[in-house]
């Protein structure tokens, strides 16, 4: 059995491999053990976490092709999630597919990783996540706690622009890794991280005590996400923290008072038109 110390995350990590057609499947288990140590034996910042304090979070890297022997095509999905004050309950804060990752893993590869340079593709698409699980996670707790996380994920995209890879340039699309990072350091999106911090510690994390001043506050930290759409609408970032978040909200609100599910309905179907009818379920009440 594998002893992991406290470190920052605890990553859950599957390798999906079912779509190539190779004999030893042995490479893909050694890479999901790569993988996962990578990921929880690597300290990633400089505090101290107790092993409950670990950020729960998953990667799942889908092998889509075998370009060579050793080099890849993947689609990774990954997550993270983090606590509700006084309840057994977690919330979702990230959620993103990023496709067509090219990479190389040879078997008993060593997984290295600098914050100052590009070694190579895998550790610098599983750093960049990294940091910005962290990045979200500390933005949930305090106002704009996760700015060097963010500093450092926009690090590892500045580190990898030379390596002609997709995500990590501003140019070949307006959803990738490149404008995660950018956006969420832009003046104009500090309204987003502002709802982050609103949503979780002034909202769910005030549950427990008094369910209807969290829902109050998560209605605010909704209704402050329609500044960033006024001036960047259908942002990849809005988008994101919709996809994490709106099964959550739909569940909240079913209990909520009429005048406020109208109001955030009406909010919501400006602002994350993706989900619009998903919305309608708040109105059936509470389940």
């Amino acid at each position: 059995m594998l002893t992991v110390q406290a470190q920052e995350l605890n990553c859950q990590v599957q390798i999906n491999s079912q779509k190539v057609a190779i004999d030893d499947r042995s490479i893909f288990e050694a890479m999901q053990q790569s993988v996962y140590e990578f990921m929880n034996n690597r300290r990633w910042t400089n505090d101290k976490y107790a092993p409950a304090e670990r950020i729960d979070c998953s990667i799942v890297i889908q092998i889509d092709k075998r370009l060579s022997v050793g080099s890849y095509e993947a689609t990774l999905q990954i997550s993270s999630s983090r606590p509700i004050y006084g309840t057994t309950f977690s919330s979702p804060l990230f959620k993103t597919q990023d496709d067509q990752v090219r990479f190389r893993y040879q078997q008993f590869d060593v997984l290295d990783f600098s914050e100052t340079a590009y070694i190579s593709e895998l550790t610098s698409v599983l750093g960049f996540y990294a940091y910005v699980m962290l990045a979200m996670d500390y933005d949930s707790y305090s106002l704009n706690g996760g700015d060097v996380y963010w500093q450092k994920a926009r690090q590892v995209v500045s580190n990898a622009q030379s390596s002609g890879e997709s995500g990590w340039q501003s140019f070949k699309s307006r959803n990738n890794r490149y404008w995660l990072v950018t956006n969420y350091l832009s003046a104009r999106f500090e309204p987003l991280r502002e709802s982050n911090y609103i949503y979780h510690r002034k909202g769910f994390d005030q549950m427990s005590d008094n369910v209807q001043k969290g829902r109050v506050e998560v209605l605010k930290a909704i209704r402050n996400i329609e500044k960033v759409h006024s001036s960047e609408p259908n942002s990849f970032n809005v988008r994101l923290f919709f996809t994490a978040k709106h099964e959550e909200i739909i569940k909240l609100f079913k209990q909520a008072e009429a005048s406020e599910k109208n109001e955030l309905i009406t909010s919501l179907d400006r602002i994350d038109p993706a989900n619009s009818t998903k919305y309608g379920a708040i109105n059936e009440g509470a389940k």
